[in-house]
């Protein structure tokens, strides 16, 4: 027994230097595989910075692995001119180092977000965005900050039945919202909608923008009452960048008597979409007039069916679509894409696409009886009218009807077409002759102009179809031989 308590001693002691003593969730690992996991991907403040000055969010950060990590930094990506800081185990500023996580545990960030009086433009909504990085074992992991400056509607989820969005605010859409079966979204003349990175209006119901407006003579590219959608960066350097939210979509079967009317959709991945892969009848219809189309191009865009799709100005899979006094402008990959069968009426419609951002390899106007899901319901039909239209680009063949002896019905009467491959088929119409526009955007960017000039071999070669006395900016057309396209050429 006397030798008892040294030998304790001595056992005690070398339990003190063995590793694994220590808790294992206490060990750091430098595996780059440790990576972390955040509450969210995005930090997003929606308060109303002119009236609130500083807002804070929180943040968890979760080490899910077995073993601690250490996180090198944690910064907001421009701290010199940033908007937002960070409190981490009690310090504040800009960024943090050297912070240790259990293995299994969480750590928590405060992201503060400061906006001075005075800052915001008048009338005009505007986003601060910035990244708040995390450095570990080697990766950069970054979480989204987002913050809106301005009074403005926030529309987030699925919507109110029957809401009506006014202009008397900006509205913003975080996410993507729906609009439920059964039920009418009523977007007002004058009203602004911005979405953010990746959002969409889905509408299962319908859809009615600007309804009831109609102009008293002569409007201007500017009228305050076009209903326009584009993306919530508003920085001059996002003015004309394509694909920063993705566009309104139709879903089939309960999406009816969906009408666009004086508006301008721009800066997405799709302007309008018809999704309906199973062809199910009736097909969800759109109505288009006097509205633009254009900065429009997604990659690869997948839904719900897992096949992916590139962008379009129009991209209908199997839907109905009447466009009137419509432009199409600046569509990297196709202004009007129809998979799956569909319906599409063109009148006194002009694709003019020019895509100085993009080397663009595909028709502006594609077309295609293939099925796109296995559950397609046939027959498969394409019907399609195109009269006193303008189809041009950048590209020698700006025309595509595949499956072509499929098609039910395929007119095109007094347009100018951009084709080498059907050259001889459409008798009557003004075959590869340059309609000679006042500026394409090709050479004018954002200052484009696609009034015919005065030497326009184009000018006068329309014919009446259905009432359409006025042009996309309202001025009377010729009754008798109107100018093909959206435009009317004035002091003829």
């Amino acid at each position: 027994m006397r030798f008892l308590l040294p030998l304790l001693l001595v056992f005690s002691c070398l339990l003190t230097v063995l590793p694994g003593c220590e808790p294992k969730e206490d060990l750091l690992t430098t595996d780059p595989g440790a990576k972390l996991e955040f509450s969210t991907d995005t930090v997003l403040f929606d308060t109303v910075f002119t009236q609130v000055g500083t807002v804070t969010k929180r943040l968890w950060v979760y080490n899910r692995n077995s073993r601690a990590v250490k996180v090198e930094q944690i910064s907001v990506a421009n701290p010199a001119v940033s908007e937002y800081s960070i409190i981490v185990n009690g310090d504040g500023g800009p960024l943090a180092n050297n912070v240790e996580i259990r293995g299994k545990d969480s750590l928590l960030v405060l992201v503060r977000a400061k906006l001075g009086p005075g800052a915001q433009a008048e009338g005009k909504p505007f986003l601060i965005a910035d990244q708040l990085r995390f450095k570990t074992n080697g990766n950069d992991q970054q979480v989204e900050l987002v913050a809106y400056g301005q009074n403005a509607f926030f529309h987030r989820g699925v919507l109110a039945c029957n809401e009506v969005w006014t202009k008397a605010k900006p509205h913003v859409l975080p996410g993507s919202v729906l609009v439920p079966a059964g039920c009418v979204l009523t977007i007002e003349a004058g009203a602004r909608v911005y979405a953010h990175a990746g959002a969409a209006i889905v509408v299962k119901g319908t859809l009615r923008v600007n309804p009831d407006y109609a102009p008293r003579g002569e409007i201007k590219p500017t009228d305050p009452n076009i209903v326009r959608f584009s993306g919530d960066r508003l920085e001059a350097f996002y003015n004309e960048i394509p694909g920063q939210w993705a566009g309104i979509q139709f879903d089939s079967v309960s999406s009816r008597n969906n009408v666009v009317r004086y508006a301008e959709i721009k800066n997405s991945s799709f302007g309008l979409l018809t999704y309906n892969p199973g062809n199910r009848q009736p097909r969800p219809r759109v109505t288009v007039e006097n509205t633009i189309l254009r900065n429009i191009s997604g990659s690869r865009l997948s839904f719900a069916s897992a096949q992916a799709f590139e962008g379009a100005g129009v991209l209908s899979i199997a839907g109905e679509y009447t466009l009137t006094n419509c432009l199409f402008t600046n569509c990297g990959e196709y202004a009007i894409f129809g998979l799956s069968g569909g319906t599409f009426n063109l009148n006194f419609c002009t694709i003019a696409n020019f895509t100085p951002q993009f080397r663009r390899e595909t028709e502006s106007l594609t077309f295609s009886n293939e099925p796109v899901a296995k559950w397609t319901q046939l027959p498969i039909v394409t019907r399609i009218s195109i009269r006193n239209s303008i189809i041009w680009g950048s590209v020698p063949e700006e025309l595509l009807f595949q499956n072509g002896n499929e098609y039910a019905d395929l007119t095109i009467q007094n347009s100018v077409l951009r084709t080498q491959r059907y050259k001889t088929s459409f008798p009557g119409n003004l075959i590869n002759t340059d309609p000679k526009f006042k500026r394409p955007a090709g050479q004018f960017a954002d200052r484009f102009d696609y009034n015919l000039d005065t030497l326009s071999a184009a000018s006068n070669t329309a014919r009446p179809f259905g009432e359409v006395a006025t042009d996309l900016l309202g001025r009377p057309r010729d009754l008798n031989t109107p100018d093909p396209g959206a435009y009317e050429r004035k002091n003829r």
